[in-house]
C-alpha cells in the first residue's frame, strides 16, 4: 500500500469541506501537517484552532501547493475550481508543483475539470490531476463515510495512494473508469436523488391527505419496493429521521441552490450525449422554483417539500399513540421481508 505524505494541503472550507478536513487531521498519522486555505478567514481559524498544531493557515491556494507534497480541493462551482487552479500569482498551477497530486472533490461541470486538468498537464507534465467528486452530505462529512467517485481506472499508477487517503474521510471508494468520469458518477447520482426527493415528498403528501400516519408509511417503504436512502436516512417529512434536515427546519444538508446546479449539469450532460430524459426537465424546474422561494431558498435541498404543500406539523393529525406502534409495525415489516412472506 502506497505511502501517504506527510504534507497535505486542503483548499476549501465550507460545510463539506470544514468536516472533512476534520477528518483528515483526526485520522492521518500524527506526524502529518494540513496546510489550509478558505476565502473565509473565520473557517481557517476553526481549522487551524481543533488541528492541535498539526494545522496550518495559508494566504492563497499557491501557498497551500507550496508547502504541501498533495492537494485536495472542496468548492462549490466550476468557477471556484478555476480560481483555485488557474488565477496567475495565486492558484495552485502557479507553483512549481513539479510531481505532485492534485485531487479535486467538488461538483462541478466535467468541462471546467477537463480543462483544468489539461492545463496542469500542459505547464506540469509530470503533476497528475484527478476529479473525485463525493456523495453522502454533511452527515457523511462529519461521520467520515463519504463515497468517493475517483475519476481514474482501477489500474491507475496512483491509486492505491488514492484510496488510502480518500479513505481517511469516506467508506466507500470507486474508480469509475478515468478522468471526469467520477464527475459524470456523481452528477448520475444526485440527479437519481433529487428527483427520487420530490417522488418520496409526493408519495407522503398522498398518504397524508388520504389519511394516512406518515410514520407507518415510511416504514412501509423502508421494507419495500420504495425503499431508499432519502426516505430512510433523509426524509423529507420533518420528524420522521431525527438527524436529517428536515427535522432541524432544513438547515443544514445540501442546499437548494446545489442541488438545482447539479441536476441542471446532469441535464446539460444528457442532452450532450444524447440522452432521452422523461423526468429531468421538469425536475429541474422544481428545485429552481424551490431556490427562488424565500421559504426554501438557503435550505437542504428535501425543503421541496414544502415547497410542494408538504404537512409539516403533521402530529396533531396524527396523535403519538398511533406512532407508539411504530417499532412493531417495522419489527413486523422486517421480519416478513427476512422469511420472504
Amino acid at each position: 500500500m502506497a505511502e501517504l505524505p506527510k504534507k497535505i494541503g486542503f483548499i476549501g472550507l465550507g460545510l463539506m469541506g470544514l468536516p472533512m478536513a476534520t477528518n483528515l487531521v483526526k485520522k492521518a498519522s500524527d506526524d502529518a501537517q494540513l496546510y489550509v486555505y478558505d476565502v473565509v478567514q473565520d473557517s481557517i481559524d476553526k481549522v487551524v484552532k481543533e488541528g492541535d498544531g498539526k494545522v496550518h493557515a495559508c494566504g492563497s491556494s499557491k501557498e497551500v501547493a507550496d508547502k504541501s507534497d498533495i492537494i485536495l480541493s472542496m468548492v462549490p462551482e466550476g468557477s471556484h475550481v478555476r480560481s483555485v487552479y488557474l488565477t496567475p500569482d495565486t492558484g495552485v498551477l502557479a507553483s512549481d508543483i513539479q510531481s505532485k497530486i492534485l485531487i479535486d472533490m467538488s461538483t462541478i461541470d466535467t468541462g471546467t475539470s477537463l480543462t483544468v486538468r489539461d492545463a496542469c498537464a500542459e505547464k506540469h507534465p509530470k503533476a497528475r490531476f484527478y476529479d473525485a467528486p463525493v456523495s453522502g452530505g454533511v452527515i457523511g462529512a462529519d461521520k467520515g463515510s463519504l463515497t468517493f467517485m475517483m475519476g481514474c481506472a482501477e489500474n491507475d499508477a496512483n491509486v492505491d495512494l488514492l484510496r488510502k487517503l480518500l479513505g481517511l474521510m469516506g467508506g466507500n471508494l470507486f474508480a469509475c473508469g478515468g478522468a471526469s468520469l467520477g464527475l459524470t458518477a456523481k452528477l448520475c447520482n444526485n440527479y437519481c436523488s433529487s428527483l427520487i426527493a420530490i417522488a418520496t415528498s409526493e408519495a407522503m403528501n398522498i398518504g397524508m391527505a388520504s389519511g394516512m400516519d406518515p410514520r407507518v408509511l415510511a416504514n412501509i417503504f423502508h421494507t419495500s419496493t420504495a425503499q431508499s436512502a432519502i426516505c430512510d436516512d433523509w426524509n423529507p417529512v420533518p420528524g420522521l429521521c431525527p438527524e436529517a434536515p428536515a427535522s432541524r427546519g432544513y438547515k443544514g444538508g445540501f442546499k437548494v441552490q446545489l442541488m438545482a446546479k447539479d441536476v441542471g449539469l446532469a441535464v446539460d450532460s444528457a442532452e450532450r450525449v444524447g440522452v432521452k430524459l422523461a423526468l429531468g426537465k421538469a425536475g429541474l424546474e422544481v428545485y429552481r422554483e424551490a431556490c427562488g422561494d424565500e421559504r426554501c431558498r438557503d435550505l437542504d435541498s428535501r425543503v421541496v417539500y414544502r415547497l410542494l404543500g408538504g404537512k409539516e406539523d403533521w402530529r396533531e393529525e396524527f396523535p403519538e399513540e398511533v406512532a407508539m406502534r411504530r417499532d412493531e409495525t417495522r419489527r413486523l415489516l422486517k421480519r416478513a421481508k427476512e422469511e420472504g412472506l
